[in-house]
């Protein structure tokens, strides 16, 4: 029986990495693993029941993969993320043609984020 999906993003430099899901999004850093000194990294984040994981290896993902997340909150979220003047991103939401509320993110590696939640009303 499926459970779940983890998405892997690749990552290049993992201090960006960590500023932008870690320190802005607000992610918590679940596992790090490198097979040695000087190996690339892979590592799992996590934000209330999302997880995601971030790679440095080469192969295990293809830049610029685009991920569709389903939230609640969004509207107070972007406010948020827009108080914590992040100086490479000013977040907003907008209303997409399947009457949702999307904000739209793209991280430091062009990996797309795409949060989403359901309007009700």
């Amino acid at each position: 029986m499926l459970q779940s999906v983890i998405p892997i993003l690749r990552i290049f430099d993992i201090a960006k990495a960590k500023e932008f899901y870690i320190d802005w999004l607000g992610f918590r850093l679940e596992w790090e693993h490198t097979f040695d000194e000087n190996f690339p990294v892979y590592m799992e984040v996590s934000k209330d029941n999302i997880k995601i994981h971030l790679s440095e290896h080469y192969g295990d993902a293809t830049p610029g993969s685009a991920i569709f997340i389903a939230c609640t909150g969004i509207h107070a979220w972007c406010e948020s993320l827009k108080a914590k003047n992040y100086k490479y991103y000013k977040p907003g939401v907008e209303r997409t043609f399947y009457n949702a509320w999307c904000m739209k993110l793209t991280d430091p590696f062009g990996n797309r984020l795409s949060f989403n939640e359901p309007i009700t009303e």
